[in-house]
């Protein structure tokens, strides 16, 4: 069953690229990293780490639901969710970047981290995102508990990745 699942991730990831059978031989013999395109299947909203992180464990309180692909880039210390496609959303937040048409995504094989780039949760090949939502009040509460930890200034600002 769980080859299976691997597979249905592999397909429903690689669909995005450019040209998916070369997708998967570069995740299974090259570098292990592939660009693919945002906006057609999904969007990516990428935050800081902390930040991210932290939501992502309120995302995982409900013990029924399973959040949404999430990838983290260890290196650029950030965390990107993966959502619905939104060419009108505005995503707004100190750190905050929303990822969508016309823009690439460095993702690894949803079955292994490849360098500086790991799943926390990889995808399910269903095609299962994010909620909005449900991401929003996540991020919203995170923020809440950060600002009474650190102050936000504190946070490092990342000049390269995603």
């Amino acid at each position: 069953m769980q080859s299976v699942m691997w597979k249905q991730a592999v397909e429903w990831l690689a669909a995005a690229a450019t040209d998916p059978q070369e997708c998967k031989r570069e995740w299974d013999y090259g570098a292990g990293t592939v660009l693919v395109e945002a906006g057609r299947y999904w969007d990516v909203l990428s935050v800081p780490d902390r930040l991210g992180l932290l939501a992502l464990d309120y995302l995982w309180r409900d013990p029924l639901k399973v959040p949404g692909p999430t990838l983290v880039d260890c290196t650029a210390r950030r965390v990107g969710f993966f959502l619905p496609p939104d060419p009108v959303s505005e995503w707004v937040g100190f750190g905050v970047r929303h990822v969508g048409r016309g823009s690439w995504v460095a993702v690894p094989p949803p079955y292994r981290p490849a360098g500086r780039l790991e799943w926390l949760v990889p995808p399910d090949g269903t095609g299962a995102l994010h909620s909005p939502g449900t991401l929003e009040s996540a991020l919203r509460e995170a923020t809440g508990t950060l600002a009474v930890l650190a102050p936000v200034s504190a946070e490092p600002v990342a000049l390269d990745g995603w």
